[in-house]
C-alpha cells in the first residue's frame, strides 16, 4: 500500500498542525530569535556592559508579537509573561549563546546545516502564530476583517515591527530601518499569509484550516530555508509585485522635465557662483588699514 493511501493529505495535514511547539519547535524559535540579535552590531558589547538591557532585548526578540499583539487587542501586552516555562526557556537560550564558555553553544547553532534545521522549525511556530492570532482576533471581532490581518500580521512579524523600540533599548536609533517601509521577507510573508487566514476564517477561502497551515508552512520553509542558505536577500515575491505594483499604484517617476531643468540651473549657479560686489575706496583703505595694524603686532 502507498504511503498516500495509508496517510491521505488531510490527515497529514491534521495531524501537522496538531503537533505541539512546546518546548521544540520553540526552543528552536528562541534560538534563532536569539541568534539574529547576537548578530546585530555591539549586541555582544552591550551584554557585557548591561546584561539587564540584553536580556530585555532578547525578551523582545523572543515575545515581541505577543506584546504587540495583545496592545492591539486591549490586553495586557505583559500576559504572556506570565507563562514562566517559556520565559526561563528563552532566558536560558540567551543566556547560553551569549555567555556559555568558549562560545560552544553559540558555535554549535550557528554551524549552518544545525542552523537551518532551526530557522525550519521557526518558520513553523510563525504560521501557528499567524493562524492562532486570527482565530483570537475573529473570537472576539467576528466582522473585523482588519483586526484579524493585523493581530495575525503583528504576531507572525511582530519582532520586526518593534525593531526600532529595541534598536532605543540596545541605544541606538535608525529611523530609516523603520520595517513599514522597508519590509524584509517574513513581514511581507506574515502580511499576505495572515490575509489568507483571515480569509479562511470568515469561509471565503473553500480550505481547511489544517491544510492551510501545513501548505503555508512548507511554503515559508523552502522559502526561508533557501535564503538563510544562500545568504540572499531577495523576496520571492518580488517578480509579482514588480508586475502588479505599476499596474495598481504606479511607478516612480524619474522627475518632471521642468523640475529637471530647475534642478540643472540651480546646479550650475551653485558650480558658478556670481561675482562678488566691487568694494568700495572706503573699505580698501580700511582692509589696508588693519593689514598694515596686524602687521605692526
Amino acid at each position: 500500500m502507498e504511503l498516500s493511501e495509508s496517510l491521505p493529505l488531510g490527515e497529514l495535514a491534521a495531524a501537522f498542525a496538531s503537533l505541539p511547539v512546546f518546548p521544540l519547535f520553540d526552543t528552536a524559535y528562541f534560538i534563532v530569535s536569539v541568534l539574529y540579535l547576537k548578530y546585530e552590531p555591539g549586541a555582544v558589547e552591550m551584554s557585557r556592559k548591561s546584561p539587564f538591557a540584553s536580556w530585555l532585548c532578547a525578551m523582545l526578540h523572543c515575545f515581541g508579537s505577543y506584546i504587540l499583539a495583545g496592545l492591539l487587542l486591549g490586553e495586557a501586552p505583559l500576559e504572556y509573561f506570565s507563562n514562566n516555562s517559556s520565559v526561563i526557556l528563552a532566558t536560558a537560550v540567551w543566556y547560553l549563546i551569549f555567555f556559555c564558555p568558549m562560545n560552544l553553544f553559540y558555535k554549535c547553532v550557528s554551524f549552518l546545516p544545525v542552523k537551518l534545521v532551526f530557522v525550519a522549525m521557526k518558520e513553523v511556530v510563525r504560521v501557528r502564530k499567524i493562524a492562532a492570532g486570527v482565530h483570537h482576533a475573529h473570537h472576539l471581532y467576528h466582522h473585523g476583517w482588519f483586526v484579524m490581518m493585523a493581530t495575525g500580521w503583528v504576531k507572525g512579524s511582530g519582532v520586526a515591527l518593534l525593531s526600532n523600540f529595541e534598536q532605543l533599548l540596545r541605544g541606538v536609533w535608525k529611523p530609516e530601518t523603520n520595517e513599514i517601509l522597508h519590509m524584509s521577507f517574513p513581514t511581507k510573508a506574515s502580511l499576505y499569509g495572515t490575509v489568507l487566514f483571515t480569509l479562511q476564517q470568515t469561509h471565503w477561502l473553500p480550505i481547511s484550516e489544517a491544510n492551510l497551515i501545513f501548505f503555508f508552512t512548507m511554503f515559508m520553509i523552502v522559502c526561508k530555508v533557501f535564503m538563510t542558505a544562500t545568504h540572499s536577500h531577495a523576496s520571492p515575491f518580488a517578480p509579482l509585485e514588480n508586475l502588479i505594483c505599476p499596474v495598481l499604484f504606479g511607478s516612480v517617476s524619474s522627475g518632471h522635465p521642468g523640475h529637471h531643468h530647475d534642478h540643472h540651473g540651480a546646479s550650475h549657479e551653485v558650480s558658478h557662483p556670481p561675482p562678488p560686489p566691487a568694494k568700495s575706496k572706503e573699505e580698501l583703505n580700511e582692509g589696508t588699514r588693519k593689514r598694515k595694524a596686524k602687521k605692526a603686532e
